[in-house]
């Protein structure tokens, strides 16, 4: 079968006498891509040879690097964090002993959005999805014994990521560490936060300062770090398809990289440490293809529209999480097969960086045992598989390239939509994203309950009675010992430092000045991230969402 033609001739006479036996009627992706019973050569569109290149070429279709896995593979890098920061702390040791890479910290609600653990609105959060720092003190025990000139640390956070990557910085600087030493990535994505997930605090405005400033900081003295992880994660668990994940991140990419150029930076200087944050879920051959089509968009967006020269700041670099919302309470166990499958899809496509989610966070935050299957998971594929050993194995396969084109000409297709809309943050504030991923979670959601889509022991192949597996619990009285903790920093610190250290970054936020080198100062004289917010507020205002019906 060489063409079109003879592949219908045999679609006709062999395929479609047999169609009716079928398991559906129709076969698509989750992003509404029909999928032929077989592809061929008629799949893919002419000039595959220029689209493809070579790993570690532009447009990077197969990859950032050209020896990819060869050289070493992806950071294992399992994201962790509850109760107080000794707990975390004794967490990550752990990790680090079983293998891990990289350390990625999961902070608690009223870290994420700027409040101290004794505020009234903290009540009931605090170290509950994740750690609670509340101050440098807290950070300094975080990070206790953990060298951070040879540990890479991610962090998930957002609106105050100023906050906890100043923290970062000064504990670096306490263990002698240089700052152009320092590795790492922080989150500090604020347009998926108005978007998809909701832990914001400033307006849209004063956050994009924010973000442009440490761009320009970090530059100059951070050069290793990187400086932002562009989230689609969050944008596909919220509903998403994969098409709509792809479009809304890159769009955001977009976004951010015009903000930084208005704001006067290089783009070959500052798009480099740019970095992205990918779901892996289940449309298995659909997850691969849309990592590489991630890849290609973006070098070219790079290259033609911000005129960016060097290849550096062209790569498409990311990390990926498997799917937090295809997790099942029921048959908890099998959540293991799920998270192996989309781990390997996303080593397949190209990632960087890796966490495989735990079969129990369905139910609760993993238990040490449940962290480890999941760490071996990723050690398996890659020490045992063979899928590191090669650049892009799927790469030239009929129907990962047919999904590659198609879900680059669709998201494209929806970037442009946006971008005539004034570009992400005017699209969002029309609720233009909101819409699309609200109507695309209603109907898989239906498709479940309908049961065109199978979910293995929730809609099909039930159990009567489950055997419950061991959950972690945090402490309760983890709060009542973080606030005394508090009082006692406030209690021992220098007051009219601290006072000093605020007022000098009001008067900074205020001006036109860089807002990091005065956050830094603030946290170094241990001012809380509750009255460094704060002092932010004065200025900035605080922001309160559309309702959305």
């Amino acid at each position: 079968m060489s063409d079109e033609r003879t592949y219908r001739e045999w679609y006709e006479t062999v395929f479609s006498p047999v169609a009716g036996r079928q398991r559906r009627e129709r076969f698509v992706t989750s992003s509404g891509i029909d999928v032929e019973p077989v592809h061929g050569p008629w799949s893919v569109e002419e000039g595959l040879e220029e689209r493809l290149g070579l790993p570690g070429t532009y447009p990077f279709t197969r990859g950032v690097y050209p020896s990819m896995y060869r050289g070493r593979f992806w950071t294992m890098r399992q994201y962790a964090g509850f109760s107080t920061a000794a707990e975390s702390n004794r967490r990550y040791r752990y990790l680090l002993e079983q293998g891990q890479t990289g350390l990625s910290v999961a902070f608690d609600l009223p870290t994420q959005i700027g409040y101290d653990s004794d505020d009234p609105l903290a009540t009931g959060e605090v170290g509950k999805v994740g750690v609670a720092i509340d101050s440098l003190a807290d950070m300094e025990v975080l990070l206790d014994g953990i060298p951070l000139d040879r540990v890479s640390t991610s962090m998930t956070i957002n609106a105050t990521a100023a906050v906890l990557l100043a923290m970062y910085l000064a504990v670096a600087r306490k263990q002698g560490v240089p700052w152009e030493k320092v590795t790492g990535t922080i989150q500090n994505d604020i347009l998926k936060e108005y978007m998809a997930r909701g832990t914001y605090r400033f307006p849209p405005a004063p956050s994009l300062r924010l973000i442009t400033d440490i761009f320009a900081f970090c530059n100059a003295e951070v050069p290793r770090f990187n400086t932002i992880s562009i989230s689609g994660y969050h944008i596909r668990e919220a509903g998403s398809t994969a098409v709509q994940e792809l479009a809304f991140t890159l769009a955001d990419g977009i976004e951010y990289v015009r903000a930084a150029v208005s704001a006067g930076l290089d783009v070959d200087s500052f798009a480099p440490r740019l970095s992205f944050f990918f779901n892996a879920h289940n449309d298995f051959f659909e997850e691969v293809a849309k990592f590489r089509a991630a890849r290609r968009i973006w070098a070219r967006m790079m290259r033609e529209r911000f005129g960016a020269t060097n290849p550096k700041a062209w790569t498409l670099r990311f990390h990926t999480q498997t799917a937090g919302s295809t997790l099942t309470a029921q048959q908890p166990e099998n959540n293991v097969v799920r998270v192996a499958l989309q781990a390997l899809a996303a080593v397949l496509g190209g990632t960087q960086s890796l966490h495989t989610n735990s079969r129990d966070e369905a139910l609760a935050l993993p238990t040490e045992e449940s962290a480890r299957i999941a760490l071996r998971t990723q050690q398996i594929i890659a020490h045992e598989t063979g899928v590191a050993d090669v650049a892009d194995p799927l790469g030239g396969s009929w129907y990962v390239e047919h999904l590659t084109d198609e879900l680059e000409r669709r998201a494209t297709d929806l970037i442009d939509e946006i971008e005539a809309m004034g570009g992400a943050l005017a699209a969002i504030e029309a609720g233009f994203q909101q819409r699309h991923i609200a109507e695309a979670a209603y109907r898989a959601q239906r498709a479940i309950e309908e049961g065109d889509r199978v979910v293995v022991g929730v809609n099909t192949f039930t159990v009567d009675e489950e055997s419950p597996i061991p959950t972690l619990k945090v402490d309760e009285s983890v709060e009542a010992r973080q606030v005394e903790r508090l009082r006692e920093l406030r209690a021992s610190r220098d007051t009219a430092a601290v006072d000093h250290a605020l007022a000098t970054l009001e008067d900074a936020a205020r001006g036109g000045a860089n807002l990091m080198p005065p956050i830094v100062a603030a946290v170094e004289s241990y001012a809380t991230i509750g009255e460094i917010s704060a002092t932010l507020v004065r200025v900035f205002g605080e922001y309160r969402g559309p309702a959305m019906v």
